[in-house]
């Protein structure tokens, strides 16, 4: 990433306020239930806690006309204001989409296996991207998964600079839709399994599972041959989808993410790269 410019002017230009009204009928100084200044901002979708926080220590962020400072706590009617150069910083981060090969682990490497990161490259960009964005090893800096693949699957990996997208994919009140081809065998058949495999259990996978000590939230689950499973998740847990099958006595043979809200893996090619486009929302 560029340095930010030196302000050009004695006077920086008037920064974007975002007001957010006292609840009906509650005065704002009375009974009014404070939260940090980081997560109301993450809140309100400006940032993410760990951009509110890098914002505040740069002095970016006023609160009530007020200089924040950090760990500050608000009362939700605060007037919360952003320096432009913090909207301009957050304008210059990326989100890439790559179609993640089997072999590669979505975050740090481990264990003698290379990270996905590794693949974004000038070289394995897919030609069918139409971002005007160009290419930078800079922009490799504070790129993160936004909802991990294991080492065995496939698909659809979402990696991003930009907090409010990895919260909106992977936060705790995510409810965005996450939809994977599952092929699966039943004990020794890895022919015809819709035919053999229960009912009762194709409706356990819907609803009715737990792990980790928790129920699991309703799902979506379907055949979509005799040998693949369409699942569509609204949450993300470690190995979620292979735990659920084997739970039902099913066997997950291959596993391949092909969206994650409104973004399809589309045509993207194995082992190579877009960038989010600017028309493109999850």
């Amino acid at each position: 990433m560029s340095q930010d410019p030196a302000a050009l002017t004695p006077r920086p230009p008037r920064p974007a306020a975002v007001r957010v009204p006292a609840a009906k009928g509650a005065a704002p100084d009375q009974s009014e239930q404070a939260v940090r200044l980081n997560k109301r901002m993450a809140d309100l979708g400006l940032c993410s806690r760990r951009q509110a926080d890098d914002w505040i220590a740069r002095g970016w962020v006023r609160v009530d006309g007020q200089p924040a400072v950090l760990g500050l706590a608000v009362p939700v009617s605060a007037r919360i204001e952003v320096d432009p150069q913090a909207r301009q910083r957050q304008s210059q981060q990326v989100t890439i989409l790559l179609n993640k090969p089997v072999g590669y682990v979505s975050a740090q490497a481990e264990d003698g296996h290379k990270p996905a990161a590794s693949l974004l490259q000038a070289g394995s960009r897919w030609q069918g991207c139409s971002s005007p964005m160009r290419w930078s090893p800079q922009q490799l800096k504070g790129l993160a998964p936004a909802g991990r693949l294991d080492i065995d699957s496939i698909g659809l990996l979402v990696l991003t600079q930009d907090g409010r997208i990895a919260r909106q994919l992977i936060g705790e009140d995510s409810d965005v839709e996450k939809e994977y081809l599952v092929r699966v065998s039943y004990g020794e058949h890895t022919q015809g399994v819709q035919a053999l495999f229960p009912a009762e259990k194709l409706s356990l996978l819907r609803q009715g599972l737990s792990l980790d000590g928790r129920l699991l939230r309703p799902a979506q689950v379907s055949w979509q041959n005799p040998e693949q499973l369409r699942f569509v998740l609204r949450e993300g847990k470690k190995r979620q989808i292979r735990r659920m099958c084997e739970q039902v006595g099913l066997q997950v043979t291959g596993l391949k993410r092909i969206r994650m809200g409104r973004v399809s893996l589309g045509q993207l090619p194995l082992g190579q790269w877009r960038y989010l486009g600017p028309h493109e929302s999850f």
